[in-house]
């Protein structure tokens, strides 16, 4: 391995390109796996049969049904991969500290959010097809947008509480210096929360979330209980880096027209490929399978490398902001060098990796440019 940065762990990076390296694995594993349950879920009839056959009398009736099956299946066949994946490989790690039955609990409370936002999603979809065949791809990519500002805004007060607590800060001293590096930047915050991260994992994070009336601070218990308040302020500082930049609306604004190109590729492949796509709601229902096989592969092959190019721009620029705004430099450089060896994250990784995975830029080349 190259010489890295004296903050740096060495036996902890190479075992952070071990555990990257695995990560990565059972991320393929996952994907190949979804590919199979897809096409094995088409080609079986079952698709066909849940929207043709299960119920002539209402669409909505079958919609429900079509989803929950398939949704069901999906998780199921995870099933196995997600153990090994998300308790047993990390508790192999030392990271997990949840027990069997917390974290079936979490993944039960995950089956249910991601049934309800799946079928919120795929219904809008749905009705935008049958509403107007011809343009529901512009249509659709500026309804997605709708969607995420909507998510964006009630995320951390109505998703986030259901698998976490998230209780006030009661440090004044830290609070009273997030304040600061929020005022700095132009923001208020609606409060700064600790989350009980220690719950589930010894990783450490924090975050800034939401817009508007519910944007609020965020910060791990378990980053809280090893980093200073120089340390805190220059990974907010960080995070509001991204809103004096705009990054959430330029994301959004990107993220759209991304999706309308995706949407309107996808529409001539389907049509390509199907000629009933379209015809009937129920056909475009029996073709789901197929419809997420496509987005998938034009979203990932075409956009995947882009997209993690310009958030690696847009997270330099953060990067540049927090170095501008904050007086203590070295604590930008001790926050990120702990984070990479307590998280056992790769700074240093190869530079395809880089290209197809990183949506940061590595730890070495922040520590560097820092």
């Amino acid at each position: 391995m190259k010489k890295i940065h004296p903050l740096l762990d060495e036996e902890k990076q190479q075992l952070a390109r071990r555990y990257e390296k695995e990560k990565r694995l059972l991320g393929l594993i996952g994907l190949f796996l979804s590919l199979i349950i897809l096409l094995i879920f088409y080609y079986s009839g079952l698709s066909r049969w849940l929207a043709h056959d299960f119920d002539h009398s209402s669409i909505i009736l079958t919609f429900l049904a079509y989803v929950a099956v398939l949704y069901s299946l999906f998780v199921l066949f995870h099933f196995p991969l997600s153990l090994y994946a998300s308790y047993f490989h990390e508790r192999k790690w030392n990271f997990s500290n949840q027990t069997f039955k917390a974290w079936l609990w979490d993944q039960a409370k995950a089956f249910l959010v991601g049934l309800v936002v799946l079928n919120l999603v795929l219904g809008l979809l749905c009705r935008i097809m049958a509403y107007n065949p011809r343009l529901w791809w512009l249509i659709a990519g500026f309804g997605m947008a709708i969607v995420s500002v909507i998510f964006s805004i009630i995320f951390p007060v109505v998703i986030l509480p259901i698998f976490n607590k998230y209780t006030p800060i009661q440090d004044k001293e830290l609070t009273e210096a997030l304040r600061k590096i929020l005022a700095k930047g132009g923001l208020k915050s609606c409060g700064f929360f600790k989350e009980d991260m220690s719950r589930q994992t010894k990783k450490e994070n924090a975050f800034l979330a939401g817009l508007g009336k519910t944007r609020r601070v965020v910060l791990g218990d378990n980053l809280m209980n090893h980093m200073t308040i120089p340390e805190i302020e220059s990974i907010i500082a960080h995070e509001v880096g991204h809103y004096k930049y705009n990054h959430i609306w330029k994301f959004i604004f990107l993220g759209t027209l991304q999706q309308i190109i995706v949407f309107y590729l996808l529409d001539i492949a389907m049509k390509s490929f199907f000629p009933g796509f379209l015809s009937s709601a129920r056909s475009n229902l029996a073709l789901l399978p197929w419809l997420a096989l496509f987005m998938g592969a034009i979203s990932s092959f075409l956009f995947g490398p882009l997209g993690n190019a310009i958030s690696r721009h847009f997270e330099k620029q953060a990067d540049t902001y927090t170095l501008e705004s904050i007086s203590d430099k070295k604590a930008f450089l001790t926050a990120m060098a702990g984070l990479a060896n307590r998280n056992l994250s790769n700074a240093y990784p190869s530079w395809w990796m880089k290209w197809l995975y990183y949506s940061h830029p590595p730890t070495g080349e922040r520590l560097e440019y820092a």
